[in-house]
Parts: structure tokens; sequence; C-alpha cells
């Protein structure tokens, strides 16, 4: 499998380091436990104090499984986007939150999506409300709810959805829920950055296209292209210290503090809606991340080792759908890998 790179920020002022500069301290082999410790352990002195290996912080978070729990407690998830033209983001985001193990999905989405997205999976909860003019104020009935709100998939850039969503976004502020945003809620929140600045509870998850735009409408100049590490810190930092995941030939997270860079194996086969399948999985675990506290990240964001998680659970299902579909391979095939995908990362 592929390799893990640490990279952390030191900032001006440090000791040898009076301009600030990038620290790489190690470098992790194959993804399995005793393979990973002891890789660790030979580069233990190159550790950050109050790091410890990310796949150890993703399966601290993880609730476990109890007779005793009712149904939500592990997680109540809301999708935001489904228009006419874009039916399957919203359920592939939907449908992964639930087989990663959110215990309820619900889609708010445009009426004539609703049956199209309904006919896919009765396991989901679908709301027909997003192109209402009275849209914030039906959904802002169910946030109480929610633990999560992922914004974005199918969305579309109708400007009247858009002003909806616009008004979603500020209530889930307003009420301290978490949002990830992902796809056309990115070109939303490129044209009004102000959504989520100093939001702390939101992670952005742009593609090579979708973070050059938020670059540029962030900090007004283009992406250094020789640069893969610092431009995500930046944005980040930017932001107010928002979690951003960029996604790419490698999945570069920061939160404004840390970069970490996933690198786990997948494929060469890139098909639509594998972002989406990120982006509902990133939803339970932000969730998880944030009711285990810090305590359980050793003192590390929750939200970025929800956003490793989510890195590594996606590039391992596509890994694990493309050694037994090849070329052929689609979201839909990841999807069927997701639970073992889940157990072989984090509960092996």
């Amino acid at each position: 499998m592929g390799a893990l790179w640490l990279w952390f920020w030191r900032g001006a002022g440090a000791a040898g380091n009076p301009e600030g500069r990038w620290m790489a301290r190690g470098v992790v082999g194959p993804a399995c436990v005793r393979v990973l410790e002891r890789a660790f352990s030979r580069h233990k002195s190159h550790l950050v104090k109050d790091m410890e290996h990310p796949f150890h912080l993703v399966r601290n978070i993880i609730p476990p499984l109890s007779a005793k729990k009712h149904k939500g407690q592990d997680g109540r998830i809301g999708i935001v986007g489904g228009c006419q033209e874009y039916t399957g983001a919203p359920y592939f985001a939907a449908i992964s939150a639930l087989k990663v193990g959110a215990d309820l999905s619900h889609v708010f989405c445009a009426r004539e999506a609703a049956p199209v997205i309904k006919a896919y999976s009765p396991e989901l909860i679908v709301h027909p409300v997003l192109d209402n003019p009275d849209a914030v104020r039906e959904v802002e009935k169910w946030l109480p709810r929610l633990h999560a709100l992922v914004v974005g998939p199918g969305l579309g850039r109708e400007d009247a959805l858009l002003e909806n969503v616009k008004g979603i976004l500020e209530a889930s502020r307003a009420r301290g829920i978490p949002v990830i945003v992902d796809a056309d809620g990115l070109w939303l929140v490129a044209q009004q950055p102000a959504l989520v600045q100093g939001y702390q509870k939101a992670v952005l998850t742009p593609n090579h296209v979708e973070f050059g735009r938020l670059y540029d409408a962030v900090l007004g100049g283009p992406v250094d292209s020789a640069d893969n590490h610092s431009p995500v810190l930046r944005l980040s930092q930017a932001l107010g210290n928002v979690t951003v995941v960029q996604k790419g030939e490698q999945d570069v997270i920061s939160d404004g503090q840390q970069v970490l860079v996933c690198s786990q194996e997948g494929s060469g086969r890139r098909c639509g809606g594998q972002g989406d399948l990120l982006s509902g999985s990133l939803g339970v675990l932000v969730h998880w991340a944030l009711l285990a506290g810090p305590e359980k990240t050793n003192g590390s964001s929750p939200l970025l080792v929800a956003a490793f998680g989510a890195c590594t659970l996606t590039r391992q299902c596509n890994h694990q759908a493309f050694q037994k579909h090849g070329r052929s391979t689609t979201t839909t095939d990841m999807v069927a890998e997701l639970g073992a995908a889940f157990s072989s990362l984090f509960e092996a």
C-alpha cells in the first residue's frame, strides 16, 4: 500500500526556523497495524510530541456497536443537494453515510429529484423541499435532529437553489452543526467565502479545479503548482482554520496548523461519484470525532482525524473495487466495498 507522509508547519520564531518552514516528520508504510507501529517506532524521535499515528486516532473515534443503543445515536446525517439533472450524487453521499455506520440518512433535494432518489433506495429519508420558496425554514425544522450536514452533492448552480442553500448554511452555522461542503456547494463558497469564514466545524473537500477556484477567491491569486502542501495550509488559515481536504493523486488535509497527506493505495480509475462517497463518509466520521473529543484524538483536531479516515476509506474502496472490476469500476461498485474496507482499515 501507499505511504503516508506527515508534514507539520513550524511557525516563525521557532529555534533555527526564523521564517517558518515545513518540517517532515516521518513516513509510514502499509496500513497494517503491526507494520505501521514498527514503521513509526523507527521514526519515533521525529514525531511531533502530541500527534499519534492517524490510523490509531481514527480507530479511537469509532463508537462501539452495542445492543443498548437506540436508533439515531450513531449518527443522523443530512445531505443537501439533488436537482433534476443530478440525482446520483446525493444518493451516493447518503447511502455511504449509512454504510459507514450512520443510523439515519436524510436527503433535502429539489422536488423533481425526490422520486428518483427514493427509487434508488428505501433506506433514505427524502425531503423534496430544496426548491421551495420556504426551503430554509423547511430544512431548519430538521436541523435539531441532525448531527452533521453534507452540502453540495448534485446541487447544481441554479440561483434559487444556491440562495436557499446559503440560508441553510447560515442556519446550520448558527446552531453549531458541522457542515461538509462539496461539489457545487464549493462553487457557492467561492462566491461567498464569508459563509464558512472562521467556522471551525466546516470541512471543504475540493478537487483540483475547485481548489484553484477557492484559492483564487480567498487569497486573490493562482495556486503555486510547484508546492503540493503549503497552499492547502494557507487556504485553511485564510478561512480562519477551516479544515480543507484537497483531493488528488494524494489527498492533502489541513486545519491551518497541521497537514496530513493521505496516499493510501487506490487505483488509476477515476469514476464520477467517488467524491460523494467521501463526503457522505466524512459526515459520519466528523460526528463521531466531535463526539469523541480531542482526548480521543490526542489533542489533534477531530475534524482533521475524521478527514483522514474518510480519505483513506474512499481510497481503499476504490482499490478493492478495482481489483474485482478493473476499468469498468463505478462508484456503485465502490459503495459495495464500504463494509469490508472499513473493517480491514479500522476494525481488524
